[in-house]
């Protein structure tokens, strides 16, 4: 994402096309949008907007407090500057989101890994701030002379989804402060509540001006800098870090190694105990190694896995082919049955092997959202001819092509290889994007 600028003004590089995916992939990404859709009142404008968007039309975006402005060019040329407008906090506005900001060293770390934290949003609303654009939030200004929103608002509004999806200081500074003026004013906020924190003799604790509680960054800023010895309340060493950028400076994160170690090997002079097979031991021992790497990385999800998806997760490590044999036998599978769960377990795990094996219904709100979205994925005319197959599978009109639906909402695509549905794609949002993958080579 390129960009130049300064602290009042950030412009961004014109964005390529893109076709067959969703423009906003994050939560606070698709309440932008749904702030637009909600607003427009010509649908017909919107989809215009999206296919301005997707075919690359909106030139270099110009963010800067309470304005938008790009130029965005129709399909014969024809060049009009559009402008969006949202209202800027004031001053005192301001001040309240910063101290709602400092409360929780959660809501600093968040922004300062390009996050929106939800907690922030909705303290924030409850204290009469709204953060995010809500319906007429998003006033359209266009040199098309047009009173409402038309396709080159819309078409600006698309294209900033997407920049909003990568970094959503671009919001906060619409919203009237710049990304380095509003750490500055937390960082000074956080070493005020530090300094009251400590008491007039240095000391925090109950019943000292200022104190805390102990949570929060002023309570991490007086357990790293503060003079209080022993009387300092404990912090959570995950949360001080998380700080590190706001307070003073801390160790490096310990980072963990590259790759996991080698397994031990048990080729020995004495043979094995009666039962216990070297070569299957030094395959555990390899991918017990690999889950610890895991998660050290915080990449592991923690559900429990039943053996029978235990035992593809193991096969889908690449095993010798008789411990995979014996994989396939332990898990009641074929091997073509078990090929085919680990390819689904490479593309998303445990759900994308229920996606796989089951055709579980999902909630009645998860259908209809799922027939709203097949509705609207395509432009017109692109949408192809879906037949459902069952509750939540839909087949391609003369196509080897099928989307899945997984019950927490996201589609899966399959292929038709040698008769048989066969994964082939992780899960998307959009029906659209994971049946693009499908075509995909």
């Amino acid at each position: 994402m390129s960009e130049y600028g300064t602290e009042d003004e950030r412009t961004f590089a014109a964005l390529p096309s893109v076709q067959g995916s969703a423009f906003a992939r994050t939560w606070w990404g698709r309440a932008w949008l749904q702030a637009l859709e909600d607003t427009a009142l010509d649908g017909q404008q919107l989809k215009q907007g999206r296919r301005h968007a997707r075919a690359g039309a909106v030139g270099a975006v110009s963010v800067r407090p309470g304005r938008i402005t790009a130029v965005v060019q129709d399909r014969d040329g024809t060049a009009y500057r559009s402008d969006v407008l949202l209202q800027e906090l004031s001053g005192a506005e301001w001040d309240r989101l910063l101290d709602l900001a400092v409360d929780s060293a959660g809501h600093i770390a968040a922004l300062l890994d390009r996050e929106m934290p939800p907690h922030l949003v909705e303290d924030a609303a409850a204290a009469g701030l709204e953060l995010l654009p809500g319906v007429g939030d998003l006033e359209p200004e266009c040199g098309c002379d047009a009173w409402d929103h038309c396709p080159h608002t819309a078409a600006l509004c698309y294209q900033v989804a997407r920049l909003l999806d990568e970094d959503p200081f671009v919001l906060l500074l619409m919203r009237g402060r710049g990304e380095r003026a509003l750490l500055d004013a937390l960082q000074e906020r956080s070493a005020a509540r530090a300094v009251g924190a400590e008491g007039p003799e240095g000391v925090g604790g109950p019943g000292a001006p200022g104190w805390s509680g102990g949570s929060g960054v002023s309570a991490l800023a007086g357990a790293v800098g503060g003079s209080g010895g022993s009387h300092a309340a404990a912090v959570p060493a995950e949360e001080a870090f998380a700080a590190g950028g706001i307070l003073p400076p801390l160790p490096d994160l310990p980072f963990p190694p590259a790759a996991a170690g080698e397994p031990p090997s048990l080729d020995t002079e004495s043979g094995p105990e009666p039962g216990i097979d070297p070569v299957a031991l030094e395959f555990l021992a390899g991918d017990a190694a690999a889950r610890a790497l895991r998660m050290l990385a915080g990449a592991l999800d923690d559900a429990p896995l039943s053996p029978s998806q235990d035992a593809v997760r193991l096969a889908a490590g690449d095993p010798v082919p008789w411990i995979a044999a014996r994989l396939a036998e332990g898990s009641g599978r074929g091997r073509t049955e078990l090929d085919l769960a680990v390819r689904a377990w490479r593309y998303g795990g445990a759900a994308a092997l229920e996606v796989l094996e089951e055709e579980r219904v999902p909630a009645p709100e998860v259908l209809v959202r799922a027939g709203a979205q097949l509705a609207e994925a395509w432009e017109d005319g692109e949408r192809p001819e879906l037949r459902p197959v069952g509750a939540a599978r839909w087949t391609v009109a003369a196509a080897d092509a099928q989307l899945r639906l997984g019950v927490d909402g996201r589609w899966w695509p399959y292929r038709k290889e040698r008769g048989r549905w066969t994964p082939a794609g992780p899960a998307e949002q959009d029906p659209a994007a994971a049946l693009a993958a499908v075509a995909a080579p």
